[in-house]
């Protein structure tokens, strides 16, 4: 597969396969990629030949998350320009969740930070045995402020309250159990597990597919239009902690590959 192109997209037999294409970088989202990613929903939801939608990743990761050249520029952006750069991957995750059409995850390796928020956004998530994952964020001095939404809308507040905080490292079936993944799977057999997922989703009724997805939203008091509202919002906590002594300390530390100052010797 290309590395040209940071998302590509497949379409056949009605479902759309979008993969992010940057193995090299463990297919981190940089700008390029959210801009991609931003387009190829906007293209999905307009196709009428797509009636479900299948995001994965290139290679053996699913999503490191942040891109790391973009993370080291940040530390010397404004609050301003923090804001404007967390509100490009809000508006993804938003529109991800608001999808009309079934979305599923393949998550066919490690994920970190963001890409939990892209897992989150999704309606079903099958994942691979033996992945990893991390919401990292206080490590370097910040919060996962714009993922919070949408993973608070498959998680507890109890859950959070642990993986926010501690930053442990999480296995598949750990997200299983707290209710971000629903089916765990060896590496080999998730193309087979997410075309049974496909094959139900297929039977379904296209608009009754949608307005079943809108219920459960609206039953569940969890709007869709909610969640991306709040996102954005949460983007703004988070830009104002990015420019903070905190956070400078912790990305200044992460990049010389040292201890924060906040850490025992």
């Amino acid at each position: 597969m290309s590395t040209d192109t940071p998302v590509t997209i497949e379409v056949s037999g009605g479902v759309a396969r979008l993969t992010l294409n940057r193995p090299d970088k463990r297919n981190a989202l940089d700008g390029a990629t959210i801009a991609a990613l931003s387009a190829a929903l906007r293209r999905c939801a307009d196709d009428p030949t797509v009636r479900m939608l299948q995001l994965t990743g290139a290679g053996n990761v699913f999503c490191a998350g942040a891109d790391l050249a973009e993370m080291q520029a940040q530390v010397q952006a404004s609050e301003s320009e923090n804001l404007a750069h967390a509100k490009k991957l809000a508006g993804v995750l938003g529109a991800l969740d608001a999808m009309r059409k079934p979305t599923v995850a393949r998550v066919n390796g490690d994920g970190y930070g963001g890409a939990l928020g892209l897992m989150a956004a999704c309606d079903i998530v099958i994942a691979a045995e033996g992945a990893k994952f991390a919401f990292t964020e206080v490590r370097l001095g910040i919060i996962p402020a714009v993922v919070s939404p949408f993973v608070l809308g498959k998680i507890s507040e109890s859950a959070a309250l642990r993986y926010f905080l501690t930053a442990e490292t999480m296995s598949a079936a750990t997200l299983k159990e707290i209710g971000l993944v629903h089916e765990v799977v060896p590496v080999g057999a998730l193309d087979s597990a997410c075309g049974r997922i496909s094959d139900a989703l297929l039977k379904g009724a296209p608009g009754a597919l949608s307005e079943a997805k809108a219920l459960i939203r609206d039953a569940a008091h969890r709007a869709a239009e909610g969640r991306a509202n709040a996102s954005i919002r949460m983007a703004a906590r988070l830009a104002r902690l990015r420019v903070q002594a905190e956070a400078q300390e912790g990305f200044s530390a992460f990049f010389a590959k040292r201890k924060p100052n906040w850490r025992p010797d």
